[in-house]
């Protein structure tokens, strides 16, 4: 068989980037390793993790909540194994759906690891070691990634454990100690955390989401603190052993001296590495970088190889499902002649904790790097009726815009829906809006996002209302 285009990897890159791909009357196939379609994302990452998130926060609402909404409970209890259930039918049914909209799309998918023989010929090896090849006019590399780890710490899947066992607890932990401060951790740390578990986060660096702009890791620490985290930031960890059902994590501080936390489970969290692993590129003359195994792309995400793209994870980039997406619907768009674009700057980062983090353009700390000035407004939570409404009033919003021309260069939210909210900021900033512009337009009241507008206000000449 003969394609114009083959991906290897049904991701959320992937599999948008194959239902683009039909759309556009390309000839299209898809190469994935295991039974199920939608990658990492879909089965072991993002729906699996939010299904978790959402039970576990109706749990604490209903424990710590409810009496003061006049809603008196008795007998609540966790059972975790529904809760399991349930997040495993959400994810049968988003990948089932997956499948679908492979056969509106006329996609051909193929079971098995798929590797280059040639930059045209894909070989397919199945789970019982048979082989098959496909031939094809563009290939996309969209194989994602997996959990980075460390040579001192030894990854069981039993009490040392990547995001994937964190999925599939069969005991709600006493004692979780995570290693790393990041989204991924901090998410199923809430999770575990609002069932009634001792988290205690070990980070490297001096602050939680590090990547993020520092106001909003520093808020979302001291909420954090209010759910029973303890963090130990600044510690290096040297090792982990497990004795029993108890594993110790080794840590040193930021003065040399050991310290030692014990619990029932360690989370590895901190990070992840493309995963390029038997995809033959050798046989195409490609080579990846040494640090993070990521293939190099040109400005049309093509590798030095005419006509085999990479997107996701495998490149450059922040490791998010929605940069992915936009990727391969760029390379299916330019394949088939057409100008795609995509502003890397204006693509959205969201942590699913509660209090949820959004942050979009660049941050303080990056805008000072530079050497650009800028002016800042910023409005907190606990000053909006909305907020208080619904007992949700930690975090804020921050604009940050340029002196001069009053464009918006970033937007950090910590807060109620604000995963959702940083929307309004993408679409603002994609049309190169100014605060006064966001000041002006008439918000709902009383809605989370009147906070936005209030922060813009703030930002444009000090004024916000409600402050």
């Amino acid at each position: 068989m003969e394609y114009d285009v083959v991906i290897i990897g049904s991701g959320p890159g992937g599999y948008v980037s194959a239902i683009r791909c039909g759309q556009l009357g390309l000839k299209t196939a898809i190469v994935e390793k295991y039974s199920t379609f939608g990658g990492t994302c879909l089965n072991v990452g993002c729906i699996p993790s939010k299904a978790l998130l959402d039970s576990s926060e109706h749990f604490h609402n209903a424990k710590h909540r409810f009496t003061e909404h006049g809603i008196g409970l008795k007998d609540l209890s966790v059972d975790i194994g529904q809760m399991i259930k349930r997040k495993d039918e959400v994810v049968q049914q988003t990948t089932g759906g997956i499948s679908f909209l492979f056969k509106k799309n006329k996609i051909t998918s193929y079971q098995g690891v798929g590797s280059f023989v040639d930059k045209n010929t894909i070989k397919i090896t199945k789970e019982d070691g048979k082989e098959e090849t496909i031939k094809a006019k563009n290939v996309i590399i969209a194989t994602g990634s997996k959990p980075f780890s460390l040579p001192s710490i030894k990854i069981d899947k039993k009490r040392v454990i990547t995001s994937t066992e964190a999925l599939n607890l069969k005991e709600i932990p006493e004692h979780l100690v995570l290693i790393g401060g990041g989204v991924i951790g901090l998410e199923l740390g809430s999770v575990y955390a609002r069932l009634g578990s001792k988290v205690t986060v070990l980070e490297y660096a001096d602050s939680i989401i590090p990547t993020m702009d520092k106001g909003l890791g520093k808020e979302l620490q001291k909420s954090l603190k209010g759910l029973g985290f303890e963090f130990l930031l600044g510690h290096k960890v040297t090792g982990t052993s497990v004795k029993g059902k108890k594993v110790t994590v080794t840590a040193e501080d930021k003065q040399g001296m050991e310290v030692k936390v014990t619990g029932d489970y360690c989370l590895v969290a901190i990070g992840r590495i493309a995963y390029t692993d038997g995809l033959g590129l050798e046989n195409i003359g490609i080579t990846v970088d040494d640090k993070g195994k990521k293939v190099p792309v040109n400005e049309h995400l093509e590798t030095s190889v005419k006509g085999v793209y990479a997107i996701g994870d495998v490149i450059k980039g922040a490791m998010l499902a929605h940069k992915a997406e936009d990727e391969g619907v760029y390379v299916a768009e330019h394949i088939a002649g057409q100008k795609p674009h995509i502003n890397y700057n204006l693509i959205p980062g969201v942590v699913y904790t509660w209090p949820e983090v959004a942050s979009v353009g660049k941050t303080e700390e990056e805008l000072k790097e530079e050497g650009k000035k800028y002016k800042a407004g910023s409005f907190p939570f606990k000053a909006s009726g909305r907020a208080r409404a619904s007992m949700d009033t930690d975090g804020f919003v921050k604009v940050l815009a340029d002196p001069e021309t009053d464009e918006i260069l970033g937007v950090h939210m910590i807060g109620p829906r604000v995963a959702d909210m940083i929307a309004e900021a993408v679409v603002a900033m994609e049309y190169r809006a100014s605060a006064e512009d966001i000041a002006r337009i008439c918000h709902a009241h009383p809605t989370y996002t009147e906070s936005f507008k209030e922060a813009a206000l703030a930002a444009t000449a000090n004024r916000a209302i409600h402050i």
